[in-house]
């Protein structure tokens, strides 16, 4: 069954008529914060009622916008609203694949992405080594019973002694199987025809198939260069938690995380896959959004 992603409207020119939630929901789409989306969107309302017209051009969207944003955001955001418009016209399903290491914030920026591009099967490589655990024992295969950072626990001596970097050895053994499953999920979205955002450590550039035929597929890898800011995150996740994920657990582990880290950049730069430095949500957001509306935007001008 297939099933299309929902979306937007845009309200420019004479086919749509104006909306002032449409407008503030577009600008959403293209990573803008929703505050100042709704902010643009009303001086946008109150532009058309002064000069008596009914229907807004992007070009004076840009105007409005600088006051709001300033003359760079206000181009950019622009310039993605036009890229908006040609993701809308594509046919094929999206493949959004966010890797990055743990704590980095590829959950959050995975699931606000899924939200403004109207994708609603939103799932993770760690749910899907989870149901693996399920069907084979630790004995059979030992490193799905660990936190990717703590996979080299179900090495043995022998492995671990010819790796000489146990941290990646385990982490790769884990990923090499948790691929299969992941391979299986994608596979099934391209087949079904859906639009599907997949987010995990275990999408490591080079490892994971990124070719479905019938399908678009983006993938990034999100890091945190601050080690400081990367610590804080776990502080946040705690808080949000109320505790269900042990802290001490994760910072105890940083090193190890971090090890994890520049190893997914390090293969994200070999196989050219785009790195959200994610110092900031809404950029991270915005680089995301980007991503897929520039990916878009070639992909109908090849058609």
């Amino acid at each position: 069954m297939s099933e299309r992603r929902h979306a937007t409207p845009l309200p420019f020119g004479e086919e749509i008529p104006f909306s002032k939630g449409l407008l503030a929901r577009a600008l959403v789409v293209t990573g803008l914060d929703p505050d100042r989306s709704y902010v643009i969107a009303n001086r946008a309302d109150r532009d058309l009622a002064e000069r008596g017209v009914l229907s807004l051009d992007l070009e004076r969207l840009g105007e409005l916008a600088a006051d709001v944003i300033g003359d760079d955001q206000a181009a950019t955001t622009v310039r993605r609203l036009r890229r908006l418009d040609a993701l809308q016209r594509l046919e094929q399903p999206l493949l959004l694949l966010v890797g990055g290491a743990t704590g980095t914030g590829k959950s959050t920026l995975a699931t606000e992405a899924a939200h403004r591009l109207g994708i609603t099967r939103v799932t993770s490589t760690d749910f899907i080594r989870q149901t693996m655990r399920a069907f084979f024992s630790k004995e059979f295969m030992p490193s799905v019973h660990y936190s990717s950072f703590e996979a080299r626990l179900a090495l043995t001596r022998a492995e671990e002694d010819e790796s000489g970097d146990a941290a990646i050895l385990g982490f790769l053994d884990q990923t090499r199987n948790v691929l299969v499953g992941v391979q299986a999920a994608l596979e099934r979205a391209a087949t079904e025809h859906w639009s599907m955002v997949l987010e995990g450590v275990h999408l490591v550039p080079g490892m994971v198939t990124t070719d479905f035929p019938g399908a678009f597929v983006v993938q990034c890898v999100v890091a945190i260069e601050d080690e400081n800011l990367h610590r804080s995150h776990f502080w946040v996740r705690e808080y949000a938690t109320e505790g269900l994920r042990p802290l001490d657990k994760y910072l105890d582990s940083l090193p190890q995380i971090r090890q994890i880290q520049d190893y997914l950049v390090e293969r994200a730069r070999r196989y050219d896959v785009p790195v959200i430095v994610n110092d900031s949500l809404d950029r991270a957001l915005g680089d995301v959004m980007d991503l897929v509306l520039r990916r878009a935007d070639q992909l109908v001008g090849a058609a």
